[in-house]
């Protein structure tokens, strides 16, 4: 076993949601990922859609049992002392495939090893072991501060819109959709007499076109008298799942330095991509016709390595005023499609 020490801390991360292309709805999930040396443990395996069992949306009981756990201060919640790491983001079913490890102490210090792909009640090592990954030895003091810190603190994160507009109508759609994707979403004309409590629960305000400048300055105001710092959108567009990547992204509360998609521009033919570690990365076109008529064009699904990456845009998927929509499953990036001139794509 290594004697080496690793360092151990946590982060805020997510799942992200999403309307596809094929009208499916992708699940968003808040969690708190495990940082093993500086980097998130989930960005060492390349293609895995999963959360940690340190998720916003699990009852408190279930969180508190799930940190315990991971101390050995309760038992292991799978046969042979082993933990779950990272599971489905859909169902949470070992069934659907899990990846888990040992976790067991030495001394004062706890010790991460025999990572696995799990789906039944053992794993067999050998066939579906993590073989490059770990052992992770952990200093005591470390790893307990990090892990009990959760237990004095709010884990919740504040996973609720509030989309600001004159017309309730225009924007039930989105509401509709971010509510699909388990993001809650409430519609108001303005912020007048809401309770400070309140304003604190949401995490994002979506202001709708037509709202006057005056109008967005009194809401702004409400959430600073309310002593919260709000994530505000200006919708590039009318089209649902536009927006909702927009404020997906406006959600995501994880170190800038922690991300997998740092990067996206768009101009003409070709967009940029930049990742900082091998991850599925989607890309999707968006256009509304003439008729005001939404029209969506997968454009690139496909691993992409470490690096700045340049993708082909086809012509009738950008044509006119369009939008690039870059997925990883921990992040979404949205840009304007530019024409008549190339901007930095390194």
């Amino acid at each position: 076993m290594s004697s080496e020490y690793a360092t151990f801390g946590l982060a805020p991360a997510m799942r992200a949601g999403g309307v596809l292309t094929d009208g499916d709805c992708q699940v968003h999930r808040d969690f708190v990922d495990f940082v093993v040396d500086g980097r998130p443990l989930l960005f060492r395996l390349s293609d895995l859609d999963a959360v940690s069992p340190l998720a916003s949306d699990v009852p408190p009981a279930i969180f508190t049992a799930q940190v315990r756990g991971l101390l050995l201060e309760a038992d292991a919640p799978l046969a042979g002392g082993r933990h779950v790491i990272y599971g489905c983001p859909e169902c949470e079913s070992i069934e659907c495939g899990a990846v888990t490890a040992l976790i067991e102490r030495d001394g004062d210090d706890y010790v991460w090893r025999d990572f696995a792909w799990q789906t039944g009640e053992r794993p067999d090592l050998e066939l579906n072991g993590y073989h490059g990954m770990g052992p992770f030895r952990f200093r005591g003091p470390e790893y307990r501060g990090a892990l009990r810190s959760l237990l004095d603190a709010d884990a919740g994160a504040r996973r609720r819109v509030l989309l600001i507009g004159a017309r309730g109508a225009s924007l039930a759609k989105p509401a509709a959709a971010l509510r699909a994707i388990g993001i809650g979403a409430d519609i108001a004309r303005d912020t007048a007499g809401v309770a400070p409590d309140e304003l604190r629960s949401y995490g994002a305000v979506l202001f709708g076109r037509a709202v006057p400048e005056a109008e967005r300055a009194a809401v702004r105001a409400s959430f600073r008298g309310a002593g919260v710092e709000v994530a505000q959108v200006e919708g590039l567009a009318p089209i649902v799942p536009l927006l909702v990547a927009q404020i997906e992204h406006a959600l995501d509360r994880s170190p800038v330095e922690l991300r997998r998609l740092t990067r996206l521009v768009a101009a003409d033919d070709e967009a940029g991509v930049e990742v900082t570690s091998t991850c599925r990365v989607r890309l999707t076109a968006y256009r509304r016709d003439r008729l005001a008529r939404t029209h969506a064009h997968d454009v690139f699904d496909g691993v992409l390595p470490t690096g700045h990456h340049r993708i082909p845009l086809q012509a009738g998927a950008v044509r006119g005023k369009s939008f690039v929509v870059a997925r990883t499953s921990g992040g979404v990036l949205v840009e304007p499609v530019t024409h008549g001139g190339r901007r930095d794509r390194r």
